[in-house]
């Protein structure tokens, strides 16, 4: 089942099954911005990452002497047990909760919340993380959206390039084959705010900032005027990444990061975990900002 709310600006369209958003349209211009998750290359518009980001080494976390097969990404991703559990003019909320299933790979009492609200030429994705547990809970999260690039048939790949709020000087943690990020890094931003898209960007796998300055990226092109600006003041990493020769580019905001390779696979220790006190709430939002 898929949910649509719309203003005078745009229409969004959000996929029960993995609360996952699937169209951002322009209600003035009918321009859709978001990839078409053509199965051919990448299934997918914008998965919701949580409790997990990315790979988990040998496919499990250590916690409390026991092991757990936390999925890549983790459990709401294509989940058929999301439900909708609130709609408004303006707003859709989305809620996963635990059950004998998920503690059988993720041992705490959770409830995911995510609401998409429009809010004027703006996407609001607010997550909400319950913890109904007695003891403290473990967690990331995280989102995967893809804009479609190029947004037009006169345009290619290369005529688009991400802005940068700020001068930036930070380097790509490299991924192994296996997922896993390496302790090597290589230069991808000198003193600069501009990323070139080319379609050999994501030759060797996603691109990890661990160390932006910014807290918003836009996507722009050369030759039209459409600007799609990602906030994510919540979030201190961000993933970029695309398939090979994709028309889409992925802008990923973090709170957490996918197993290092050198990682001893324990859940508490691992890099950009979160921790939510018994009867906690958590809150975080990133928006996406539409300019025609």
């Amino acid at each position: 089942m898929n949910y649509s709310i719309e203003n005078k600006h745009l229409k969004i369209t959000v996929q029960e099954t993995g609360a996952e958003l699937c169209q951002i349209q322009s209600t003035v211009t009918g321009k859709d911005f978001m990839w078409n998750a053509d199965p051919a290359v990448w299934a997918s518009y914008a998965p919701v990452l949580f409790p997990v980001i990315g790979a988990i080494k040998n496919g499990f976390v250590k916690y409390k002497g026991r092991e757990y097969a936390v999925p890549r990404h983790g459990m709401v991703r294509n989940n058929a047990n999301v439900e909708l559990t609130g709609q408004t003019t303006d707003s859709l909320t989305f809620t996963l909760k635990y059950s004998e299933e998920t503690l059988a790979i993720y041992p705490f009492e959770f409830e995911f919340q995510i609401t998409y609200r429009l809010d004027g030429n703006k996407v609001v994705v607010d997550h909400k993380v319950l913890n109904h547990g007695d003891s403290e809970m473990l967690f990331s999260l995280g989102g995967h959206p893809a804009f479609k690039c190029p947004l037009h048939d006169d345009e290619i790949y290369e005529d688009y390039y991400l802005e940068f709020e700020a001068i930036e000087n930070d380097s790509t943690w490299l991924l192994a084959k296996n997922g896993l990020v390496e302790n090597t890094t290589r230069p991808v931003l000198v003193h600069t705010n501009i990323l070139h898209l080319n379609s050999h960007l994501f030759d060797n796998d996603a691109l990890i900032f661990k160390h932006l300055i910014s807290k918003q990226v836009s996507l722009r092109s050369t030759k039209s005027s459409q600007v799609i600006t990602l906030h994510y003041q919540d979030f201190p990493y961000l993933g970029i990444w695309a398939k090979p020769n994709g028309h889409f580019i992925c802008i990923e905001p973090w709170l957490g990061i996918a197993d290092s390779a050198d990682s001893d696979q324990n859940f508490e220790t691992k890099e950009g975990i979160l921790k939510l006190e018994a009867g906690g709430t958590f809150n975080a939002v990133f928006s996406i900002e539409i300019h025609e």
